[in-house]
């Protein structure tokens, strides 16, 4: 172990990517670049990173904030709860902490979104105690360094690889350990393409040896993926538009799109003017159907969206509107709202 500990740690010193966080590592920024970063390429979480802690400074600063405008931030980032914990988060610091985070792992956990893997990150980068990260960068170095078959997202596999990721660990140097095998899988240890013959730890990688490196890990595939279908009506009356709070237990909880008849099967436009739901929106005033969008397809995690866009131009404004959370608002005002990834690519084709 102690062979591969010191390797790792040698090939970071030589490799790694210079990263605002790293400098000289805060709890807030630690914890803020990881929950970034949970789901996001560094790449892509970077310029998030730096406009977060260019608005927020500090971790009291975030808990003032609104959500909206934490959700407008995070847009185009995908995965919306994590913005929400972050809020919410940030305010218990504050409110059991004084605003500071606790030097205590079992403390840490306790936090709204804050899991082994961010609380393992903070205790180890910032107070340099001994608990060993697990992310897809470690599962990737460790699978293949061990060649384990078990899969990575059953609770035996959790388990096996919490187990080696701590035997593994540095516990001299935790916090450099643990930023040396997230690094080491991120730009050495790829999932395509890794750099096997140019690898400082090719003798000691059983996958290497047993020509297995290209099936390891292994993750069973679980998820069963449902397709929606999205119609959504981009109502204009004069220069404003109607926009919709999305408030419910879905998709983009607080974000706002436009009014939408969803629907179990693809519908055409003279469907969608039929159904019941349009009805509700519209009700007998004069109507105007100006363009009708290409289909867009956005994948979620475990939803393929299919949606159409319907731009009708109203002569008179909406009295009643059967759906809450539907408002007028000026289309010059459409920047000011947290949107999902999707009604962003519309709005800007």
């Amino acid at each position: 172990m102690k062979i591969i500990q010191d390797t790792l740690i040698n090939w970071y010193a030589e490799n790694h990517r210079d990263l605002p966080w790293r400098h000289h590592p805060t709890p807030y920024q630690v914890w803020i670049s990881e929950v970034i970063l949970q789901q996001t390429r560094v790449n892509q979480g970077y310029d998030y990173y730096l406009r977060f802690t260019e608005r927020w400074p500090t971790v009291a600063d975030l808990a003032n904030a609104t959500e909206e405008e934490v959700l407008k931030m995070w847009q185009g980032l995908g995965y919306y709860s994590r913005a929400r914990n972050l809020h919410q988060c940030a305010q218990q610091v504050v409110e059991e902490y004084g605003g500071e985070f606790p030097a205590d792992f079992d403390k840490l956990l306790k936090l709204k979104g804050i899991g082994n893997y961010t609380a393992a990150a903070i205790s180890s980068f910032v107070f340099n105690l001994p608990y060993a990260v697990v992310d897809g960068n470690v599962y990737r170095v460790l699978s293949r360094l061990f060649d384990i078959e078990t899969p990575i997202n059953i609770n035996e596999g959790q388990t096996l690889f919490a187990h080696l990721a701590d035997e593994l660990l540095n516990r001299e140097q935790p916090g450099l350990h643990n930023q040396a095998m997230m690094e080491f899988g991120a730009l050495q240890c790829t999932p395509k393409n890794p750099n096997c013959l140019l690898c400082p730890l090719q003798s000691h990688c059983l996958a290497f040896t047993h020509q297995t490196v290209m099936q390891r890990p292994i993750k069973l595939q679980k998820t069963k993926v449902s397709t929606r279908y999205l119609n959504y009506l981009v109502i204009r009356i004069n220069e404003q538009i109607y926009l919709h709070k999305r408030s419910d237990n879905d998709i983009w909880r607080n974000l706002y799109d436009f009014p939408c008849i969803e629907s179990q099967e693809p519908m055409c436009v003279e469907q969608v003017i039929q159904s019941e739901g349009f009805r509700q929106f519209i009700g007998d005033k004069p109507f105007t159907i100006i363009r009708i969008s290409p289909t867009f397809t956005h994948k979620l995690t475990h939803r393929t969206l299919i949606a159409q866009f319907i731009e009708i131009k109203l002569e008179e404004e909406l009295l009643r509107i059967e759906t809450k959370g539907v408002f007028l608002t000026h289309e010059s005002d459409l920047g000011n709202y947290p949107i999902p990834r999707l009604i962003d690519l519309y709005l800007n084709t």
